[in-house]
Parts: structure tokens; C-alpha cells; sequence
């Protein structure tokens, strides 16, 4: 006889397995029972019946030097970045982490047909969604962003009907970018006699340099990084270059730092270097940015603490230390004439009740909204002193 024990683990799994299996985000339609022909015809009809939309004719946010040659057209930064970068940070540029692209379309109906680079769709604190997924936005009827859908990828090509039954009307959209995969083609479907028009890419982003964190790790959907939030929050085009494991101030980045019309620059590679680093290159970077751009505001941000690093002292050190060495930078570029310069505290960036990691460094949703908080009013005091 199955123990009373027993049985409940029994009910639990199986009801966890119905709680927590993902269906596509429309299920397509059964052709199991037709005849092979007439399924054949059925997914000609339906494609015949869209109008898909190249975005590459109108460009997409995130992906600043469009005058410049790349190896492919959504990688992040331009083809003469390899061997200029290191070999680390051209290979994660290629990531398509922050590009977004706005249309307007009165559609009932948003198809997505996109192709990934890689084949890793997930990972194991990441979801597909996230890594490989294809994020929709829409303006409400107060002009507010609101969430609408995202793809949930299973293979390379992903082809599908993202959203349905949209309520009539024009409205503009926002389709963020698969933050840890790249994309080699991407293409809007709606339906034939439906409006359609891309809008093109805004100026002046506000430029994200900084690690993993930055990159994406480990946000559910692309919109939900805490770049993304803020680039709804302040209505603005962000460029993220976030290199996971490799945001470390280097020069060789700061070179195509430079060369972006920024509204303001948000350095935040703490989490990728040690004390002695951040002394080494904190003013050099800063100094090499206000060089070029004598009046764009440059935002320091400190790191983020690990959510276990209060049980673990060497950790908690670790964060100590790297505070205090930007701290000090901080002060010697204000005390040196450096103008335009905020600081970020880095102590409550994910919150303060350990719950804003998924693996205790990088942020859940939670820990992104948190952020995007907490760098809000500074990144609004700078914008505002331009």
C-alpha cells in the first residue's frame, strides 16, 4: 500500500509538470489528422495571407555606428572591432543584447519569423525566452509601454504568430532582441492590407557599458533587463555593451565609446574587476570619454553586492574594497576639475532582502526592476543638466 508520504509527492510532481510545461505562443494547428496535401495548402494560404517586413529597411535601436561595415548586420559592434577588442568582447558583440525596433501597424494580428545564430537557446539559470526570445511592447492609449507578448523559442528559426486578436486601431510597438544570442535575420509578419511603417532608430541613446549584468544575465525576457526598463522610462534609444565576464574599462572599448552621440554614459564594470583594477582604469576611461565629449554626462556605478555575500566575509570584502576604490576615483577626477560626473552606490542595487539574484551575482527580474529604481533619479538629474 503506497504511504500517505508517497502519494503526495506523487500528486506535487505531477501537478508541477502541468503548472510549469511551456506551450508555444500560439499552438499550431493540427495537421495530424489531414491529408498531407491539404495541410501543405493550408500553411501556403496562411503565408500568402501575411506581409512580412525586412527590418533592416528601417533600422533598430541599440545598434549605433550603422555607417560602419559589419560581419552581420545585428551584431552589436562594427566588423573593424575584431582584433581591436579583445577576443572575448568581440565574440559576446555579436549578441544582439539591447537592440530593439519600433513600427507602427493597426494589424489584428503580429507574426515574428527570426533566426538565431547559436543553437544554446537557454541556459541553466536563463530562461529561452530570455537568452533566444523575441520581446513585444506596445504603447497604451496614455502612450505608457505595456507588455504584450514574447516568443518562446525552440529551434534555431523561430516562425510564429506572437500575438492575435488585437483590438482595432493603430498603435506603435517595440520588439526587443535576444540578449544572449545573435540574430541573423528578422522579419515582421502581419496581415495583408493591414497599415505598416518601421520607425527609425531615435538619437542620443543612453549608453550602458558594463558586465554580464549589463549583457542581460539573467533576465526572463529582453525587455525586462533594467536597460530596457529605462529606456521606457525616460521614452529614449539605449546601446547596451554589456560583455558578460569582460566589462573591464578597457581603452580599446572606450575608443567606440567615443564615437556615439550619448546622452549620458553609464560605466558599470565593477562586478568584472578587483580594487587594484578599478584604480588603474577609472579615470583613465573617464578621462578618454570627457576628452571627447567635454559636456555628456558620465554616471559611476558601484558594485552590486552578491545577495549571499552577507554570510560570506571575503565576499562582502570584496565589495568593500571595490566601493572604496571608485569611491576614491570618483573623488580625485572631482577634485582634479572633472565636471559632469554622478555616482551610483552600488549597496542596495538588487534590494536589500536578498532577493533580487537568481545565483547571488547576477539579477532576477526583481533584482532589474530594483536597479532600474535605484539609477532612475540619477540618470534623470544628469539628463536634465545637459
Amino acid at each position: 500500500m503506497r504511504s500517505p508520504q508517497r502519494w503526495f509527492c506523487t500528486v506535487v510532481f505531477a501537478s508541477g509538470v502541468s503548472l510549469f510545461a511551456q506551450t508555444p505562443a500560439t499552438p499550431p494547428p493540427d495537421t495530424s489528422r489531414m491529408d498531407p496535401a491539404m495541410a501543405a495548402s493550408k500553411a501556403a494560404k496562411d503565408e500568402v495571407a501575411l506581409q512580412w517586413h525586412d527590418v533592416t529597411t528601417w533600422g533598430a535601436e541599440g545598434r549605433e555606428w550603422p555607417e560602419r561595415k559589419r560581419l552581420r548586420w545585428f551584431d552589436r559592434l562594427p566588423a573593424e572591432a575584431e582584433g581591436r577588442v579583445t577576443n572575448n568582447v568581440w565574440n559576446l558583440s555579436r549578441d544582439s543584447a539591447g537592440m530593439m525596433v519600433r513600427f507602427k501597424t493597426n494589424a489584428p494580428a503580429i507574426h515574428v519569423h527570426y533566426k538565431l545564430m547559436k543553437d544554446r537557446l537557454g541556459m541553466p539559470h536563463m530562461p529561452a525566452t530570455g537568452v533566444s526570445g523575441v520581446d513585444l511592447y506596445a504603447r497604451d492609449e496614455k502612450g505608457a509601454w505595456k507588455w504584450v507578448n514574447v516568443t518562446r523559442p525552440a529551434t534555431q528559426e523561430v516562425k510564429v504568430e506572437l500575438i492575435k486578436d488585437l483590438p482595432p486601431g493603430e498603435r506603435e510597438y517595440a520588439a526587443y532582441l535576444p540578449l544572449y544570442n545573435g540574430v541573423e535575420f528578422l522579419s515582421i509578419g502581419v496581415p495583408k492590407g493591414a497599415s505598416f511603417a518601421g520607425l527609425a532608430p531615435r538619437a542620443k541613446p543612453i549608453v550602458f557599458y558594463g558586465t554580464s549584468i549589463t549583457h542581460g544575465a539573467c533576465a526572463s525576457r529582453p525587455g525586462m533587463v533594467h536597460t530596457a526598463i529605462l529606456g521606457r522610462k525616460f521614452d529614449r534609444p539605449v546601446l547596451n555593451l554589456g560583455f558578460s565576464g569582460n566589462g573591464r574599462m578597457d581603452k580599446e572599448v572606450g575608443d567606440f565609446l567615443v564615437d556615439v552621440d550619448a546622452a549620458v554614459y553609464v560605466i558599470d564594470c565593477l562586478p568584472n574587476m578587483g580594487p587594484a583594477a578599478v584604480t588603474e582604469k577609472t579615470a583613465p576611461l573617464v578621462r578618454q570619454l570627457r576628452a571627447a565629449k567635454p559636456k555628456t554626462p558620465i554616471v559611476l556605478v558601484e558594485d552590486r553586492r552578491n545577495t549571499n555575500s552577507w554570510i560570506q566575509p571575503a565576499r562582502n570584502k570584496h565589495h568593500d574594497d571595490n566601493h572604496a576604490a571608485l569611491k576614491a576615483a570618483y573623488a580625485a577626477l572631482v577634485k582634479e576639475g572633472v565636471k559632469g560626473l554622478y555616482y551610483i552606490n552600488g549597496d542596495s542595487l538588487y534590494g536589500d532582502d536578498t532577493e533580487g539574484a537568481t545565483d547571488a551575482s547576477h539579477a532576477s527580474d526583481l533584482g532589474f526592476m530594483r536597479q532600474a529604481e535605484v539609477m532612475e533619479p540619477v540618470l534623470r538629474k544628469a539628463l536634465a543638466a545637459r
